[in-house]
């Protein structure tokens, strides 16, 4: 039995490791926070938790609710591929026009700073389709193929989320010698409005 709950534990964050482990907007702005540290704390907390809220509910059985209200997701990526733009043309402007050298520095935080900061990363990880398709349809279905383990599955899924999110977070410190220069942080702008962009863009062509 303690072999049985290991291997579904495994399994689950191995699953879960897989899906966070991409390059995206939440993953890219989380890199972006850590190496600014701000607000990193809260911003790591945010994404862990809300993964483990919509991993649960797909293992309890809300995949199903889901797939039966496609409109949902339809409603979802409009919104979210309209933000996802947004915000990559703010991570381009401040790539190519930078405000000052304090901007480009990796300590102190501005006035609102710390509620922006979560704002955006609400956003990114409620008004993201590919987040409920990840965690509630796809982990929610395998979890449910290890029947009375399917919770230790998905516990393991949730762990994997923590591990993730806290070690790109405050793993992001260790490049500051790097982002202590002007020219670093413009590509690391780049980089964010990049992907924000294509992401974005395709999320709108593929909801239309």
């Amino acid at each position: 039995m303690n072999n049985g709950i290991l291997s579904a534990a495994l399994a689950g964050f191995g699953t879960g490791m897989s899906l966070i482990v991409a390059i995206g907007a939440q993953n890219a702005f989380v890199l972006r926070q850590g190496a600014r540290r701000q607000a990193v704390l809260a911003v790591v907390g945010i994404c862990a938790a809300s993964d483990a809220v919509l991993i649960a509910l797909g293992v309890a059985g809300l995949g199903a609710v889901v797939t039966a209200w496609p409109v949902a997701l339809t409603a979802i990526g409009l919104a979210g591929g309209g933000f996802l733009l947004c915000y990559g043309v703010l991570a381009g402007r401040r790539a190519l026009r930078p405000v000052g050298a304090q901007a480009l520095t990796a300590r102190g935080a501005a006035v609102g700073s710390a509620r922006t900061a979560v704002l955006t990363c609400l956003a990114l990880t409620w008004l993201n389709p590919h987040v409920y398709l990840d965690t509630v349809l796809l982990l929610g279905s395998v979890a449910s193929d290890r029947g009375s383990l399917r919770w230790v599955f998905a516990l393991g899924a949730m762990l994997a989320s923590l591990v993730w999110f806290a070690g790109l977070g405050y793993g992001a410190r260790l490049l500051s010698t790097f982002l202590a220069r002007p020219g670093a942080w413009r590509l690391l702008d780049g980089l964010v409005a990049a992907t924000m962009l294509v992401l974005g863009g395709s999320l709108l062509l593929r909801t239309l």
